[in-house]
């Protein structure tokens, strides 16, 4: 009876506790009620969302919490930090405090920091590591960027095909705590991968049998050179919990795990949106960006928009004696060269995006292309009767216009739709990021195109 009372008041106690944002870490270190945000901050937060309230703290206040939490736990926290926040933590530290930090971190975490950090920084962090950890970075910082090596994790667990069963799940047992995933085990000889088995198979299975008996011996894996994007659609694709990476001689060098291959694919997806929107990609979030990288990373783009816009201002030159004759057909302009410009975005971001999940590639351009002009002769058509219409009703033009208009947008869209679905495929054979051909030089091939296309169906209709 006394144990139901006791969790009763034990569940009321935990309804009735504050929710644990930054004010109330604050003011409980400033109340110096350390044991119960010790207690609190092992309870009720997980580390992600402690490293995001901390952003704000001075270095005092961070080491302060830092200090209140297990090693665990601080070591995940510090992996979570922007490279800001932990470079002003290390200098509150002591060195025994960075080494343990240093410890608890999984190897492809600590050279993701390293990475992040100036070299002097670097140094402190690399001393708080013993020499075989040191090796080990070293070798995992000499990967190329952007590779299977540079993301990889070197702790996993490795079982002999003669193995037991019990031997297996004892070694689980003795090594497990210190590796990142345990779920999948993998079997290797001299080096080289041959099979791997889950720790659900271990554990469901007669204790007496051998791994060489009950492991999987058709494998995914990749190798160390292989591009991070292409492991994390694998990893995505067939819903693994981590991918073995081998070198060329197929021995395992480490895994790439679920967590990792969601990290790269949103490091990816931000890249694509920042070259689609004519930025130059930075690891920086938006804020911590100074004003003048701003302007840097989106400088380039501007200056070739800009100056390619005086293609089309030569043609439109060229024609300055029609526009004389016929005023009005200026004021059409921005529609077609907008409806271009839009449809030709639609197009190159669906193919992007196809490329992106592998659902396109560059054998499948021809199909793309007669898909695209199939859907730009409907919606050109649609578009151009409702334009049609609409100049009648406004008097902005009578029918010999409405027509112009409406043959000139088909045209357009015809070719903004294949152009937006053929760069990016293009662009990929070449070897360059798909995203490059997305928006800004999209529309400024459309502008051209369509300026060219509108003036040489007026001048044809018209005789101008």
């Amino acid at each position: 009876m006394e144990k139901n009372d006791e969790r009763e008041e034990y569940t009321y106690d935990n309804e009735e506790r504050e929710e644990l944002t930054e004010e109330r870490i604050l003011q409980m270190l400033d109340e110096r009620k350390f044991k119960e945000l010790k207690e609190e901050l092992e309870n009720n937060m997980y580390p992600v969302d402690l490293a995001e309230l901390m952003k704000d703290f001075t270095q005092k206040q961070l080491v302060m919490v830092f200090r209140l939490l297990a090693k665990e736990e601080a070591a995940e926290t510090f992996a979570e930090m922007d490279s800001d926040m932990r470079e002003m933590l290390i200098g509150g530290l002591t060195d025994s405090e960075l080494e343990e930090v240093m410890e608890e971190m999984y190897l492809d975490d600590t050279v993701d920091v390293l990475e992040e950090m100036p070299a002097n920084v670097v140094d402190r962090l690399l001393m708080a590591t013993d020499e075989e950890t040191r090796q080990q970075i070293n070798q995992l910082l000499q990967y190329p960027e952007d590779s299977a090596g540079s993301v990889m994790n070197v702790d996993y667990i490795a079982l002999r095909k003669e193995m037991t069963v019990a031997d297996s799940i004892l070694k689980i047992r003795q090594v497990g705590l210190n590796k990142e995933t345990i779920y999948t085990c993998y079997v290797t000889e001299k080096r080289k991968l041959i099979g791997m088995v889950d720790v659900k198979e271990l554990l469901t299975t007669s204790e007496s049998k051998t791994i060489e008996e009950i492991m999987d011996t058709n494998l995914l894996y990749a190798h160390t050179t292989d591009d991070q994007e292409e492991v994390a659609q694998i990893i995505s694709k067939y819903d693994l919990i981590a991918l073995p990476i081998v070198d060329h001689e197929m021995c395992m060098v480490g895994i790439v795990t679920v967590d990792d291959a969601m990290e790269v694919l949103e490091e990816e997806t931000t890249e694509d949106i920042s070259i689609m929107a004519g930025v130059n990609p930075s690891d920086d979030s938006y804020f911590e960006t100074s004003v003048l990288e701003h302007v840097k990373s989106r400088l380039p783009w501007l200056l070739f928009l800009m100056l390619s816009a005086t293609v089309t201002q030569m043609i439109m030159n060229h024609y300055e004696s029609a526009l004389a004759v016929m005023p009005q057909l200026a004021g059409f302009i921005p529609m077609l060269t907008g409806t271009g410009g839009n449809c030709g975005s639609q197009s190159s971001t669906l193919v992007i995006r196809g490329i992106s999940v592998g659902e396109i590639e560059f054998g499948d351009l021809f199909k793309v292309i007669f898909k695209e002009v199939r859907v730009a002769v409907l919606i050109s058509l649609i578009l151009s009767v409702v334009n049609g219409i609409r100049i009648i009703i406004m008097g902005q033009g009578d029918v010999m216009i409405a027509v112009t208009i409406g043959l000139t947008m088909a045209c357009t869209i015809v070719i903004a739709k294949v152009v937006g679905c053929t760069l990016p495929l293009l662009a990929e054979k070449v070897g360059l990021d798909p995203a490059i051909m997305a928006t800004p030089l999209i529309s400024t091939l459309v502008d051209i195109s369509t300026i060219s296309v509108y003036f040489a169906i007026v001048s044809a209709v018209f005789s101008l």
